[in-house]
């Protein structure tokens, strides 16, 4: 039955023939006493009336008869439809198109995919045919596919017309390949290697490891996405008028593209004068904390993170200070060329109460995880504020594609409405990994569901295999349990570490764990865990009797605990600011009990050349507490990204042959980046570092030695991302060291997780 567009174009010019000379002689109004319809069979004479726009006892003329069958035809009811007025009686003869019975997708399987394409395409199921719309949405369907990825898919369509006066309409489906990212370049005044850039985006060229990824893909929203990450990282550190001139993606082959993002960073700017306007009536007691984080700021870079934390500090004071009604705006004013003065508005707002939060979009999600995330609700003041930081707190669920807003009010009213529009994206996520290097090779595997039965909750499970170890583990994670704002996490996990060449002892640990999270005050976090664990020890043949001592099983129940405070700009490559963590391990039942402390230090600093020096300090104390030794288990070991220079583990205290940890321990890491080097190699990145650490303390045995004496090492990092995997590499000169520890001056890693 589908027609060709010849024949269609025929059929219009012939109704339009026979309604010109049928008319040609109105010329003067008439007046309508009657309407009569014919030729109907679905819609009524009624419906057809009011779509007509006519009513009786009307003047019409034929300018009037030229509107009405226009109308009609405009609502794809009909195929054909001819007009007749003798003696002011009104004739309509119409032919209805056929109604769609079903429409049908051969081809996909993809029930989210076929879900996307039947909400985009004109003609839908249960609505009249229209032939000329089988062409525009054959289009629409190719469109949907490509911004999915499948820019090599076809589509054809069929139409096969029913006794009944209806039509099943049949589109086939060849979806191709996916197209892959081969590459993806950053041309222009970008400051950042590439390898960097692409760190900060969501996209991920197809290389042969990441065959699990589905960031590997062409999706043009998720180039919009990718935009806006690069946006933010240049403007939070100091890039104030960073534009992404364009990014596109060209074809390379059949079947690969190139993404390419034209970056212009400009100058880098600092903050200069941070004013804060208050109105009169506001207590600037109130404000003495942010007045003295605005003072702190002059003469760093600028940073849009920055001016988030100071508009979180007035949502903190609106809070507690019953500031209802209160707006805050900032202006940024450039003076000096490199330099920014931001000045930031409080005022008074007009008094509204909100009437109503309406949430849609969310099929999946259920409503209560999205209200969760509000900070006002249905019958409080309305404040911009609080309003805002909703928004963002949704966002940040990380389960949305998108979040839309818009906030209705009425001119006769003080209240207003939120309307919350979001587009739910698929959360399942599957990732794997190896890696090799001179500490010994591993590969990993995982699968994740980040909305599990649309309640926001994570549920996943890992595996990670290396030359001496076996980890499995099994988790959920709510990260707004029973709407306390805090999280609510737990977990089985079984693992084996066969240490018998390197410490002289192999374990196997089985057990679960279940806790919390939540930030205790501004930027402090606090995260308790109860562990219960299985643990059994076996050491080798050529153990010392105190070693063999500890051969046996143990069950533990532990209270660990983190408390954190946060200032760095941001978590992933940090550049400024600093991060304090303060962890203990508590046993609360025990076959020994052990207390470990640990202390955690992080210091960045970038300069305005983009040199970012880092300072590290780690600190450990592992003691008995119930007068017996240690377990070897839980004795001090440096990591070894905390000591290079030496080989992992093998530095401190030794019983016989093996290295056994000690009750104490401490790392120092000082590190500069090297920007200015190698410039034109855009995959690698230099560094110097300086690493100084030392293990000592042994409880159980004074025959040990326990060597107190400070190893260090200085040397060059190097970070490369190859074509094989992302390159880690680094060449040490030990300093200071003992004559039992195992030297390394050359160490490397290639591989990656994802």
């Amino acid at each position: 039955m589908l027609k060709k567009i010849n024949k269609f174009n025929k059929k219009y010019l012939f109704i339009y023939f026979i309604f010109f000379f049928s008319f040609f002689n109105l010329v003067k109004a008439e007046v309508i006493n009657k309407i009569e319809v014919t030729g109907n069979e679905r819609i009524s004479d009624e419906t057809i009336i009011l779509f007509s726009g006519v009513k009786i006892e009307q003047n019409i003329n034929q300018s009037d008869l030229n509107n009405i069958i226009k109308k009609l035809y405009e609502t794809s009811f009909f195929e054909n439809i001819s007009i007749d007025f003798e003696n002011n009686i009104l004739f309509f003869k119409v032919k209805e198109n056929p109604l769609i019975q079903s429409i049908s997708f051969e081809g996909i399987k993809n029930k989210s995919l076929i879900s996307r394409i039947k909400d985009i395409i004109l003609q839908k199921e249960k609505s009249s045919f229209v032939e000329s719309k089988i062409k525009s949405d054959q289009d629409r369907i190719l469109n949907s596919l490509r911004v999915s990825g499948y820019y090599f898919s076809d589509v054809s369509a069929s139409v096969k017309e029913n006794d009944n006066n209806t039509v099943d309409i049949v589109y086939k489906i060849d979806l191709g390949d996916r197209a892959l990212i081969k590459n993806i370049k950053f041309i222009g005044n970008k400051i950042y290697k590439e390898n960097k850039l692409r760190k900060i985006i969501v996209s991920e060229e197809a290389k042969f490891w990441k065959f699990l990824s589905t960031k590997k893909t062409i999706d043009i929203q998720r180039f919009k996405l990718d935009e806006n990450l690069l946006k933010n990282f240049y403007k939070n550190n100091g890039y104030y008028n960073v534009n992404i001139n364009s990014s596109y993606a060209q074809i390379i082959d059949d079947k690969n593209f190139e993404i390419i993002f034209n970056i212009d960073a400009g100058n880098k700017f600092f903050f200069n004068n941070l004013d804060l306007i208050l109105p009169q009536d506001y207590r600037k007691e109130d404000f003495q904390n942010l007045n003295k984080l605005l003072s702190k700021l002059q003469t760093k870079p600028y940073s849009l993170n920055r001016i988030e934390d100071i508009l979180d500090q007035i949502d903190e004071i609106a809070l507690n200070n019953n500031y209802e009604f209160v707006s805050a705006t900032y202006n940024e004013k450039i003076v000096d060329g490199d330099k920014i003065n931001l000045t930031i508005n409080l005022q008074d707002t007009e008094k509204f109460y909100i009437e109503k939060i309406n949430i849609t979009g969310n099929f999946i999600t259920s409503e209560r995880v999205i209200r969760n995330q509000l900070l006002a609700d249905e019958g409080d003041p309305y404040n911009d504020l609080l309003v805002n930081k909703s928004y963002n707190n949704i966002r940040s669920l990380g389960i949305f594609k998108k979040v839309e807003t818009n906030v209705e009010t009425f001119d006769n009213k003080k209240t207003k409405i939120i309307n919350i529009a979001i587009e739910e994206q698929p959360t399942g996520e599957v990732f794997a990994g190896a890696g090799t290097g001179t500490s010994g090779s591993s590969v990993s595997f995982g699968i994740s569901e980040n909305n599990y039965l649309g309640e926001g909750i994570k549920l996943g499970s890992e595996l990670a295999i290396s030359d001496q170890t076996v980890v499995g583990k099994l988790f959920i994670n709510e990260p707004n349990y029973k709407n306390s704002n805090r999280s609510f996490s737990r977990g089985i996990e079984r693992s084996e570490n066969d240490y018998l060449t390197r410490y002289g002892y192999k374990t196997e640990k089985t057990g679960f764990s279940f806790g919390t999270a939540y930030e205790q005050y501004e930027n402090i976090f606090f995260s308790p865990t109860v562990s219960n664990y299985y643990e059994k020890i076996t050491t080798n043949s050529k153990a010392s009797a105190a070693k063999k001592k500890q051969d046996g099983d143990y069950f533990d129940l532990l209270l660990n605990y983190d408390l954190s405070l946060n200032k760095l700009n941001q978590n992933f490559n940090p550049t400024e600011g600093y991060k304090f963590t303060f962890s203990q391990e508590l046993p609360l039942h025990s076959e020994e009990y052990t207390l470990i402390n640990t202390i955690n230090y992080s210091k960045y600093y970038e300069t305005q050349n983009n040199t970012v020096y880092s300072f590290r300090f780690l600190a450990a104390a592992s003691n008995s507490i119930s007068n017996d030794d240690a377990r070897i288990t839980k004795r001090i070991i440096i990591p070894q990204k905390r000591l290079r220079g030496f080989q992992p583990g093998k530095i401190g205290p030794k019983d016989g042959n093996d290295y056994i940890g000690g009750n104490f321990g401490s790392a120092l890491n000082i590190t500069s980046t090297l920007p200015q080097l190698f410039t034109e190699v855009q995959n690698l990145d230099l560094s110097l570092f300086f690493d100084a650490a030392n293990v000592w303390g042994v409880d159980y045995s004074s025959s040990i030695d326990d060597n107190s004496k400070i190893r260090s090492a200085t040397g060059v990092a190097l970070d490369w991302f190859t074509p094989v995997g992302p390159l880690t590499l680094s060449y040490s000169f030990p300093i200071t060291k003992n004559s039992t520890d195992k030297t390394e001056k050359f160490r490397f890693n290639i591989g990656t997780t994802f």
